[in-house]
């Protein structure tokens, strides 16, 4: 069961102060029970759910949304003291209440209420659930304080294993961080010498490389000069040969006494050569031999033979 209990000013009296209490069952929407007290006088009276509705079907309004609004204004007190106006009739116990909303103004409900026989024993009962609800306000207090307490000793606590945390994080980072720039300057060093070494190696392949061109180049020049060397004496030989030759066959032409048959040989090589289209290019050397042959053959036949000039 739910209650709440509230303090009104009626639009017709502002200057006395009315008590208001809503209680029910379920929910507001199910139905409700209307206490209204000035401290003297005691009005009462009971809401079912079918005057909710009726009264949500005169306003043309959902019942979901027209409970948001009874509570609002009889239970929730939400907004501000003046946003409802409450209005309340003894001579026809006619209760009202209006929503405000700039300059104009709404009724949301409207009920009959009944006035209390004894209102001493309401406003007892009234008195009582106020100081139940102070005691009870009370001791919740007192366990939040409590609870508040134990959560600030709890966060001091954890603060404190927080900045004990942070202090062993930055020692760690700290000697992480040594250790690092460590290893770092190692790695730099080795990372120089092996560049160091590197570039050793890439020098000794360089002269490597240029000794062996080197090598190559003077081996094909030293050939060709063997090669140029070994030629020029074969032709020297070659020259001489055919000197020698060629002055082995002036003397033999000379001495032998058949030599009348060369020129017309010779000449039929020529014809013959002539013929076939191919006439083989002559040494100089080889030109000055035939010239040669051919001066001493014809000295020799102009000379006369030895024997005939003696007598018989």
């Amino acid at each position: 069961m739910g209650r709440k209990v509230s303090r009104i000013r009626l639009a017709s009296e502002p200057s006395i102060i009315h008590f208001l209490q809503i209680s029910w069952e379920k929910t507001v929407g199910s139905g409700f029970v209307i206490l209204l007290t000035d401290g003297q006088s005691a009005w009462t009276g009971t809401v079912s759910e079918t005057e909710i509705t009726q009264e949500a079907d005169d306003m043309a309004m959902e019942k979901e949304k027209y409970v948001d609004e009874l509570k609002r204004a009889l239970v929730s007190e939400a907004g501000p003291a003046d946003a409802y106006k409450f209005n309340f009739s003894q001579e026809s116990c006619h209760f009202s209440f209006e929503k405000k909303l700039k300059d104009v103004s709404f009724r949301l409900g409207s009920f009959k209420l009944e006035k209390v026989a004894s209102p001493a024993e309401i406003i007892r009962e009234l008195i009582c659930y106020c100081l139940d609800a102070i005691a009870e306000t009370q001791a919740k207090h007192e366990h939040l304080q409590k609870e508040n307490a134990r959560l600030l000793r709890d966060w001091n606590d954890i603060q404190g294993r927080f900045e004990k945390c942070v202090s062993a994080k930055e020692a760690l980072e700290a000697d992480l961080y040594r250790r690092f720039i460590l290893v770092l300057n190692e790695k730099k060093a080795k990372i120089r010498s092996l560049h160091k070494l590197l570039s050793e190696i890439q020098e000794l392949e360089k002269n490597t490389e240029h000794v062996r061109e080197t090598t190559a180049c003077s081996e094909p020049t030293a050939d060709r000069d063997a090669v140029y060397d070994a030629s020029t004496d074969e032709e020297g030989e070659n020259l001489a040969g055919p000197s020698v030759a060629a002055a082995g066959k002036d003397d033999s032409i000379i001495s032998s006494p058949d030599v009348t048959d060369i020129a017309p040989s010779r000449k039929r090589r020529q014809r013959m050569q002539k013929n076939l289209g191919t006439e083989p290019k002559m040494a100089p050397q080889e030109q000055h031999l035939q010239e040669k042959e051919k001066s001493s053959v014809d000295s020799s036949a102009s000379k006369p033979c030895r024997g005939s000039s003696s007598p018989l």
